[in-house]
């Protein structure tokens, strides 16, 4: 049963996260007014995860058991989320709504990982089958939402999530007991974001590898902060066996397609090596907001365009942001492993997310000629230009020896993917 209860943590979770974020945008456009901020408000969750790797190294690793920790910061982000899905009119009171709400929920996903880690013995075989159940919460997030009439353009979303953190809050604390891992160890600010071992890294391929994933947030993030608005305003809409789907259930197809693209992952490690994996995976970026910027007439989409753009999300994805993961794990020892995984954690997640949330929000808005018309061919060019000069200037300056493409081929067979 406790694989049962884990699963049903991580569907909760992502389920919470995925069924009022993928929206966001919308809601924003639509349903407030607030265009202007839309890039600076996905632009928090960058500032949020950085503070989280801070408040878990510092205290919940140290101090409290992780599902007690998980508990509270489940109920505050609840509770700060139902908040803000009742602030419609200053755009400064929604931005700290949504900052406290990141603040709460950014520390919750390491934790649960603590979490789950502790409660099974074999992380390698176990562990996935239970992390794939956050992903089924996150397709099922957008199909409730994408089955509801005009419900991306409302503060519904917000409300549904409210109501899952407060529950999951109240869930956490029948999980398995999770003591703290770093009690009585020294407290090192460096040591925890993974600075103390990179920065005397003289492997001139590494560096290379971590200016190309920077550069790639950008495109990451227009598509995290803008696609669904995109969608929306465009009307992609699709009639299946009965069920009209709007865009937030259509994006689910991403997620849904994910899964196969992941299964290949160690199969083309194996055969092409790391460096034309990511290669591959930063040109489908661009070759994913072509299709975005070509796929619509007016205000409505070319189905077939969109939809390709969108079930592309695990190359664009997987090849990347996992392959990543395999390289900086086969890079370091095992002793040093995490916090390299930091190092990367806080390049991408933290300072690639703010700085390509509001350069995003920048273009956006300069390409806004009202909250229902946008430049959206010349907004999608942008990061579509990005992600091709990425993989081109990675192509050209990325070299690894053959010992360690092989060795990340071996990582990622051994299902560390």
């Amino acid at each position: 049963m406790v694989k049962t209860r884990l699963s049903l943590m991580m569907f909760a979770q992502y389920f919470a996260w995925g069924v009022w974020l993928v929206p966001l945008g919308t809601y924003m456009s639509k349903g407030l007014r607030f265009d202007a901020i839309i890039g600076t408000a996905f632009g928090l969750i960058g500032i949020a995860t950085i503070l989280s790797t801070l408040f878990v190294g510092m205290v919940a690793d140290r101090y409290f058991s992780a599902q007690k920790v998980m508990a509270v910061l489940c109920l505050g982000a609840g509770a700060a989320l139902l908040w803000v899905s009742t602030i419609t009119q200053s755009e400064t009171v929604f931005l700290t709504g949504l900052m406290v709400h990141f603040l709460f929920y950014a520390s919750t996903i390491p934790l649960a990982t603590s979490i789950a880690f502790n409660s099974i013995s074999d992380t390698g075989r176990e562990f996935p089958a239970i992390r794939v159940w956050g992903t089924i919460g996150w397709i099922v997030a957008g199909l409730l939402i994408g089955l509801i009439p005009g419900a991306a353009g409302t503060a519904l979303p917000m409300q549904i999530a409210g109501g899952v953190y407060v529950l999951l809050g109240v869930y956490s604390l029948t999980l398995p007991d999770t003591p703290p891992r770093a009690k009585g160890q020294p407290i090192s600010v460096a040591g925890l974001f993974g600075l103390d071992i990179v920065m005397g890294y003289r492997n001139r391929a590494f560096w290379v590898f971590i200016c190309a994933m920077f550069v790639i947030m950008l495109p990451k993030t227009f598509y995290d902060t803008y696609a669904n608005a995109f969608f929306s305003e465009k009307n992609l809409t699709i009639d299946l066996f009965g069920w009209h789907l709007e865009a937030t259930a259509i994006q689910t197809a991403g997620q849904m397609f994910e899964t196969l693209f992941l299964i290949t992952l160690p199969l083309l490690l194996l055969r092409f090596g790391i460096k034309w994996v990511l290669v591959v995976g930063m040109a489908a970026w661009s070759v994913r907001f072509l299709a975005f910027g070509w796929g619509y007439e007016g205000a409505q989409a070319i189905v077939p365009l969109m939809l390709f753009g969108i079930i592309i999300h695990g190359i664009c994805y997987d090849f990347v942001f996992v392959s990543s993961q395999i390289y900086v794990d086969r890079k370091f020892d095992l002793s040093a492993r995490s916090r390299a995984q930091a190092f990367l954690a806080l390049v991408t997640q933290g300072i690639g997310t703010v700085i390509g949330s509001n350069v995003a929000g920048w273009i956006y808005v300069a390409n806004t000629h009202s909250t229902t018309d946008h430049d959206w061919r010349a907004i999608w060019l942008i990061p579509a230009v990005v992600a091709a000069a990425a993989a081109i200037v990675f192509a050209l300056t990325f070299h690894e020896q053959a010992g360690a493409r092989n060795r990340a081929g071996r990582v990622a067979n051994g299902g560390r993917a």
